[in-house]
């Protein structure tokens, strides 16, 4: 059965043909040819953009897709060309925290059926690749996101298909768990269906290697060459492959474990401290209030209104799950204020459970956000205290973050006289590979930014209940004293200097976005800033190239001999009292580039206040010259 129909489109007249049943194959050639001058119309045109028209044509010429092309066709005669062009302008990358975006119907932008069996296919046929002939096996979670424990069966029955054999989760898990099952179960690869913190619209696929942690080079580009070349794609009936055995339904025995795990990790046993938790919708009641719980801390209460699983996340403001976000946090301290709740901490974790946000009550009565970067600092310094106390410490024990992460972590890993490794990239996964290489037997902890934490060798991801477990333990100890979280940061201060850190993030969406995203980085590359406001800069670093130059001479600096990869650093002058710090780099999982600030000012005297006045009026001047800066030149 076929419909005639005359109808204009990108501004030229066409009859054609559109085909709900294929009737025969000249039938077919007909309407696909139609199809690909309208196609090759429209970008003409400007309507499609980016890889739009190429990723068109193999959809609807290749037979291994051919179940979406009524659709296609069907939004091609209906002008639909926006709409196409936000599924088909690019393929979703493996960025830091693996493949993630917007959830759509079809097409190699968005996160669907097939870009997920892609993922996993490729992952199988790479792992093939590597010498795993026959046999070899895979773990697999989900986060409650909406469309997850679908994508985690097609991923199953992907892998299944291939010949591994597949344990999969019984119900939502945390990231950090699926880390630790891959060890656990002795396993080759890992995947972990989620978008952490992002929107509800998006999804993704967090892919891991046999030793728990996210894939690094050379395993990342060999997947993403195979997930390219991915054609027709091998699946097995789910239900069949759980009854004969190929996928085995995992659960209860693999957290009892973890939980023990990292409560072995425990440095202190004080358990009165009052604190509310929050999941905001996610998994985090599977590990981190399981951890809470187990750990005896009868004073820490889960919010109710953010406890049900729920991927539309319901009841956090303006349905976005990010823990750094003070947002989400406004309605657990509306409720404390309104049930007089004697709160001192309040923690929340990502719908994935690996990161967590901390705020802690100050003395007026108010909660204060504690960043990424300082609780890092204050649990960094909480566990060198506590080795040094039982006679466990080491010089030869470390500390890990990133060159995107506070100095001051490194600065207190130097006050206790223990190393800090910090020339990474951005991703934990770089954490994951430094305790590979250094071994764990002196690892203390991995810190980043973007609130991810990690001690012990049970896991190599971040982990949200091992930080919540230490943060409880810390700010415990310190109300024993009659101090609190915030005394403890200012006594760092006072022992490292005074540190404080900003970000800024220039979005650039939609199908041009990253054009603005690869020009602005560029303009960062070719003319390093020499000020920004009251700070003049001395060195431009470039890890893409490894080219390290001074400002504004030019004069070439020794070469960054390693990491390589997508960011750059700015230096002012290290004589001077205050020093200041800029790292941009382009996101890896969002359409933006995102800035990040450091600003270090010594106490001179013990003035405290004038060393943290002094740094925050730089830190102020500074991004509010940053965001004039990249507005002028995305303007431009």
């Amino acid at each position: 059965m076929a419909l005639g129909r005359s109808f204009h489109a990108v501004g030229v007249e066409f009859n054609t043909v559109l085909t709900t049943v294929f009737i025969d194959s000249q039938e077919l050639f007909t309407m696909t040819s139609d199809m690909l001058t309208l196609i090759d119309q429209a970008a003409k045109n400007g309507r499609l953009t980016g890889d739009s028209p190429a990723n068109l044509r193999s959809w609807l010429t290749r037979e291994s897709v051919a179940q979406y092309r009524p659709r296609i066709v069907q939004l091609i005669t209906g002008c639909e060309w926006e709409k196409l062009d936000a599924m088909f302008w690019t393929a979703i990358p493996f960025g830091t925290g693996g493949r993630r975006g917007p959830m759509g119907e079809m097409g190699p932008a968005t996160i669907n059926d097939r870009t997920i069996a892609e993922s996993a296919h490729g992952m199988a046929v790479y792992l093939r690749s590597t010498g795993c002939a026959t046999g070899g096996s895979g773990v697999i979670a989900h986060d409650t996101r909406n469309n997850s424990a679908h994508f985690a069966r097609i991923t199953a029955c992907t892998f299944a298909a291939h010949g591994l054999k597949v344990f999969l989760f019984d119900g939502h898990r945390s990231t950090p768990e699926l880390s630790y099952a891959v060890r656990k179960l002795d396993c080759n690869v890992g995947v972990v269906i989620s978008a952490s913190h992002n929107p509800p619209a998006d999804n993704g696929f967090k892919a891991y290697w046999d030793n728990g942690a996210q894939v690094i080079s050379p395993h990342d580009k060999g997947i993403v060459k195979e997930v390219e070349k991915a054609d027709v794609i091998p699946t097995v009936d789910f239900a069949a492959a759980v009854a004969d055995g190929r996928i085995q339904i995992v659960g209860s025995d693999i957290d009892r474990d973890y939980v023990a795990e990292v409560l072995n990790l425990s440095e202190s046993p004080g358990r009165s401290i009052s604190a509310v938790y929050t999941p905001l919708h996610g998994v985090g009641e599977t590990n981190v209030y399981a951890v809470i719980k187990a750990a005896g801390f009868q004073n820490v209460s889960i919010f109710e209104p953010h406890r049900a699983p729920d991927g539309n996340f319901p009841n956090v403001p303006n349905h976005f799950p990010n823990p750094e976000n003070l947002e989400v946090f406004s309605p657990v301290v509306d409720w404390i204020k309104s049930t007089n709740n004697s709160a001192e901490l309040i923690l929340a974790s990502d719908p994935d459970a690996d990161r967590l946000g901390v705020m802690v009550r100050n003395l007026t009565g108010e909660f204060t956000a504690l960043t990424g970067n300082q609780v890092g600092a204050l649990i960094t310094d909480f566990l060198f205290r506590k080795r040094k106390a039982s006679g466990r410490f080491s010089p030869q024990d470390y500390v890990v973050e990133t060159l995107v992460t506070t100095p001051l972590t490194r600065a207190v890993a130097g006050h206790h006289g223990a190393r800090c490794f910090y020339e990474l990239l951005v991703g934990f996964k770089y954490i994951a590979q430094t305790m590979e290489e250094q071994g764990t037997d002196h690892f203390v902890f991995g810190t980043e930014e973007s609130i991810g934490f990690l001690a012990g060798s049970y896991c190599r991801d971040k982990d949200a209940s091992v930080a919540a477990l230490y943060i409880l333990e810390l700010a415990d100890e310190l109300k024993a004293e009659g101090k609190s979280l915030l005394n403890q940061l200012d006594q760092l201060y006072k022992d490292c200097g005074y540190h404080c850190e900003g970000q800024k993030s220039i979005y650039c969406e939609g199908p041009a976005g990253k054009a603005k995203i690869d020009g602005l980085m560029q303009t960062l590359r070719d003319a390093p800033p020499d000020r920004f406001g009251s700070i003049l800069f001395t060195e431009a670093l470039d890890y893409s190239s490894g080219r390290c130059v001074s400002i504004p001479s030019g004069t070439p600096l020794p070469e960054i001999m390693h990491p390589r990869g997508d960011l750059l650093v700015y230096k002012s002058d290290a004589s001077q009292s205050v020093r200041f710090q800029i790292a941009g780099r382009p996101s890896g999982t969002e359409p933006k580039i995102k800035f990040y600030l450091f600003c270090q000012s010594d106490v001179i005297n013990g003035d405290l206040d004038a060393a943290r006045s002094a740094g925050d009026k730089v830190m102020q001047d500074v991004q509010q010259a940053l965001g004039d800066w990249a507005q002028q030149q995305l303007k431009g």
